[in-house]
């Protein structure tokens, strides 16, 4: 996709997803700064690579250690694999996971990868999105939020966060 292709629908440019990037990790440290460490748990692909661009964020900011966890699982069909955490040697009890994926929609995503974490004791657990759709079919808000838009079901959101290209576009 070239840039040019969806300019009519773009609806965050670059700077506007890095100035939410740094909003964001402001009011992750204001709400965890009594912590030493904070795991940002990325879904696979968009999810963790908005998970490093948080983590550039905090350590710049703030004392915090930030350690990367990344999250794979099937979007459409949870149910047929598991949710696996990389690195698996990453230690989450008594620590604070905050969940990162690139758009919030029905929070069915997000719902299934709680089943990850759950077991693993962790003392609390956040959600960060770039984009909030506002199509919630299961319990799931997000603590950090980017940017909210109401869309409607048949529209699409697309975040791209690649070296030549970081923009979101309404499809």
């Amino acid at each position: 996709m070239t840039p040019q292709s969806h300019q009519q629908n773009l609806i965050l440019d670059q700077g506007q997803i890095e100035q939410k990037i740094t909003r964001m990790a402001y009011e992750m440290y204001e709400q965890n700064f009594e912590e030493r460490e904070l795991v940002l748990a990325g879904i696979y692909q968009n999810g963790y690579t908005l998970a490093q661009r948080l983590a550039q964020k905090l350590e710049a900011i703030s004392p915090l250690k930030v350690q990367l966890l990344q999250v794979q699982l099937n979007k459409t069909t949870p149910l047929e694999a598991p949710v696996i955490l990389t690195p698996t040697d990453i230690n989450l009890d008594g620590k604070v996971v905050v969940v990162v994926d690139d758009v919030l929609n029905t929070g069915k995503t997000l719902a299934y990868t709680l089943n990850a974490f759950l077991p693993k004791n962790p003392k609390k657990v956040e959600i960060a999105t770039l984009v909030d759709r506002h199509h919630p079919l299961y319990p799931m808000a997000a603590t950090y939020t980017g940017y909210s838009l109401a869309t409607t079901l048949r529209e699409r959101v697309e975040v791209v966060l690649e070296e030549n290209e970081v923009a979101a576009y309404l499809l």
